[in-house]
């Protein structure tokens, strides 16, 4: 069974594509949160323009929806730069990387998103584009082939990836600059909401962007979309203004409940309580259970559930946690172990 869920990587329409670009910061002195990452950026954008020459190569690694995408944008904007952007699945030979290379100024930004996804190939092909700044591109086939040496305009490299362990070694290497994104506190994800408010002119009653903040799972594109969908709740249902009452009813329907569970959170521990007694169990048999996808429990699920402690990584596979049993008023029956009934070893040497 699919279960629906808020974060989902279903692509959006046009218009909403657009509407959330323009819910994102233009520049590091709007951007809410990851004060390191930030000050970090800062220092370096500083230097390269007193330097007058392009950024390092950087890669932003961590869960989906934390603001990869936008610290690209925004990289791109304080360096006064054109960005381009692409993803590793779309490029699949190197003639689709000779398309964009050749197209790039000095000081520009390619951006790559889930960048660990591309083919050998193609990441051979971009090490020495990374570099030296120059690659070996070869026409023909057969007897006809050609290899040509195609210098390139210095140009900074923005990869991002949710699955930095998957990135190989020598790609890894060649980024300058590696930052990793973490989820945001209640407080940050407020001030992002608030802002987010101010451009959809919306109007809001003390306490209410809290109470969303709190069920946005610690990432900024979780707590845009929730704010989306109470705005939309609160104009049906309602005059349009946020209240305790309309947030509450919109998060409820949306299955959202006070730490933000969705119904797929809910689902994964209740297997793993219904099923498999609390655990250990493996990702593929959880996956197996619900009828999702592995890469969907690891990649949207598992984080925040690790993160606020509902679940547990063994050797032998997740298990889940007291203060989940007792988030969900759930029990485990798991049986006593042999180890926990010395009886039986006592009773079969007799």
């Amino acid at each position: 069974m699919a279960i629906g869920r808020i974060i989902t990587g279903q692509s959006l329409s046009e218009q909403e594509e657009s509407f959330n670009v323009s819910l994102r910061p233009k520049s590091l002195d709007e951007c809410v949160g990851q004060a390191n990452v930030r000050e970090k950026l800062a220092i370096a954008i500083a230097a390269a323009k007193q330097r007058a020459e392009p950024l390092e190569h950087i890669l932003f690694y961590g869960p989906p929806g934390l603001g990869k995408t936008t610290l690209a944008n925004v990289v791109a904007n304080e360096m006064g730069a054109r960005i381009r952007c692409s993803s590793g699945p779309a490029l699949v030979k190197a003639g689709d990387v000779m398309g964009l290379l050749s197209n790039i100024g000095t000081g520009d930004v390619l951006f790559i998103d889930e960048i660990h996804r591309l083919s050998t190939p193609v990441e051979e092909f971009i090490y020495p584009a990374m570099e030296e700044f120059k690659v070996d591109f070869t026409v023909d086939s057969g007897l006809h082939a050609k290899t040509i040496n195609f210098p390139l305009k210095r140009f900074t490299l923005v990869g991002a990836t949710t699955r930095a362990g998957l990135l190989s070694a020598p790609l890894r290497s060649r980024f300058g600059m590696l930052y990793h994104l973490d989820f945001y506190s209640a407080e940050e994800l407020t001030t992002i909401l608030a802002r987010s408010a101010e451009l959809l002119t919306l109007q809001c009653d003390p306490g209410t962007l809290e109470l969303i903040a709190q069920c946005s799972r610690g990432t900024p594109r979780v707590a845009n979309r929730l704010l989306k969908r109470v705005r939309d709740y609160a104009q049906v249902k309602g005059t349009g203004l946020l209240s305790t009452a309309i947030v509450e009813s919109a998060l409820k329907m949306e299955q959202i409940d006070p730490l933000g569970l969705d119904e797929l959170d809910r689902a994964v521990l209740r297997a793993l309580v219904n099923v498999y007694d609390g655990g250990p169990a493996g990702i593929e048999a959880i996956a197996a259970t619900l009828g999702e996808e592995r890469d969907t429990l690891e990649d949207v699920v598992e984080p925040y559930l690790l993160q606020i402690g509902f679940l547990r990584r063994t050797k032998r596979g997740r298990e889940i946690t007291k203060q989940a049993c007792d988030h969900l008023g759930l029990k485990t029956h798991k049986n006593k172990s042999a180890r926990d009934q010395p009886e039986l070893f006592e009773q079969g040497k007799q």
